[in-house]
């Protein structure tokens, strides 16, 4: 048994100014992505994104995510909360962002960026979807440090007591999410992006690994207090990521197909 170190939520602090670790990840993820989508600009392979383009991509990208993973969340965890408080929709300090949401206001980001520089859209979520999952896990990291979105209770030898919830034993879900939709789903999509691929078949990868890895580690964590399980016992996390590896799964043999008959 384990049990959690505690962290204070303050990473730094100057004086009255407080930066705070969940925001710290964040901070991370973003440069994560400007140094690896650096990377990638300069491989042959994307001869079509130069640095202007990246830069663009990645100021719609942050504003998809912060925008979109409010938004989802109002829409998908508290809609009725939030219909009888308006007022605190806009309140991100208070916490709530979903990642789904985030993932829609990304794909509206580049959508802009094709029309824009006139590329294709399925071309701009390939170049993207390896430079995501850094930022995904180090977010969770965040959610583990602030002692949120924490797992079920399991008897597992290295479950974790968290002080701030409760004395039960549970799966420290957010480390989970971290390694595997995080730091593995990196790995997977950057070396498999380094050859030349039909259109379409990165941004499907991420679709189908992301929605597997986030399916299965739902099992683990503890599904949203006010919403529970819901229909055959799977959270909204589960329902949301469904979706996602279905159509990543057709999205890849489709664009096989497609190649196969050119």
């Amino acid at each position: 048994m384990l049990t959690h170190p505690q962290f204070d939520p303050i990473a730094i602090s100057l004086g009255p100014i407080a930066l705070h670790w969940y925001g710290l990840m964040y901070f991370i993820g973003f440069l994560s992505f400007i140094y690896f989508g650096k990377k990638q600009v300069r491989n042959q392979t994307w001869s079509l994104i130069n640095e202007k383009t990246l830069d663009d991509m990645f100021f719609y990208g942050a504003l998809g995510v912060i925008l979109g993973g409010r938004l989802g969340y109002v829409l998908f965890y508290q809609p009725g909360y939030y219909l009888n408080h308006p007022a605190e929709i806009f309140a991100f300090w208070q916490g709530g962002m979903s990642f789904h949401g985030g993932f829609l206001g990304v794909l509206i980001g580049m959508m802009m960026i094709a029309r824009k520089y006139h590329i294709r859209w399925l071309v701009l979520t390939d170049f993207i979807a390896p430079l995501v999952p850094l930022g995904l896990g180090f977010g969770r990291i965040g959610n583990f440090i602030n002692q949120e979105l924490w797992g079920r209770p399991t008897e597992v030898s290295w479950g974790m007591i968290f002080p701030a919830v409760d004395t039960i034993i549970r799966h420290p879900s957010q480390l989970y999410q971290a390694f595997f939709e995080g730091f593995v789903l990196f790995l997977i999509l950057w070396f498999y992006a380094k050859k030349q691929r039909e259109v379409g078949r990165i941004s499907a990868l991420f679709l189908i690994f992301y929605g597997l890895f986030r399916f299965l580690i739902e099992f683990t964590r503890e599904p949203d207090g006010h919403l529970g399980l819901l229909y055959l016992d799977f959270s909204m996390g589960q329902w949301l990521s469904l979706p996602m590896l279905l159509f990543g799964i057709l999205m890849y043999f489709k664009k096989t197909r497609l190649s196969n008959n050119d």
